[in-house]
């Protein structure tokens, strides 16, 4: 899949951009990641991966608000950040917010799954660079 098929199947849309939408989605980012860091001192693994990824899924949801697109599809977010914006946020980045969308799901919904202290301290730091990165961006002129 790419954002092509993302916008053919609508889980990709043109809205008209709005930063004030985007500001919002960083100000939840930054709330998701104090929740996330809160789990991870009490040694709730699983909460603070379920939440430092909802951070750094809204940190790059907020580019989207900017761009004038709304998402439907997880998957299609991280392609369509791949594709717009892999010159601004590094790739180890890209590729955290990816693997910790799936390691996310395995969480709620998965029967094996087991979540580790390092992934859960992973986690934290990557969605605190995500946003930091982000944020920059947002700041930035066209």
């Amino acid at each position: 899949m790419n954002t092509d098929d993302c916008f053919k199947k609508r889980m990709l849309r043109k809205i008209l951009p709005d930063i004030n939408k985007a500001k919002r989605s960083i100000e939840i980012a930054e709330n998701k990641l104090k929740v996330a860091k809160t789990a991870f001192e009490k040694e709730l693994y699983g909460p603070t991966i379920i939440y430092g990824y909802t951070s750094m899924f809204h940190s790059s949801r907020a580019l989207l608000y900017k761009d004038g697109i709304q998402e439907k599809s997880h998957i299609c977010l991280v392609l369509y950040i791949r594709e717009k914006y892999s010159d601004k946020i590094p790739p180890y980045l890209i590729n955290s917010l990816d693997a910790f969308r799936k390691e996310r799901h395995e969480t709620l919904y998965g029967l094996d799954f087991i979540e580790t202290k390092k992934d859960a301290e992973l986690i934290i730091y990557d969605a605190e660079q995500i946003l930091r990165v982000i944020k920059n961006i947002l700041k930035e002129k066209k």
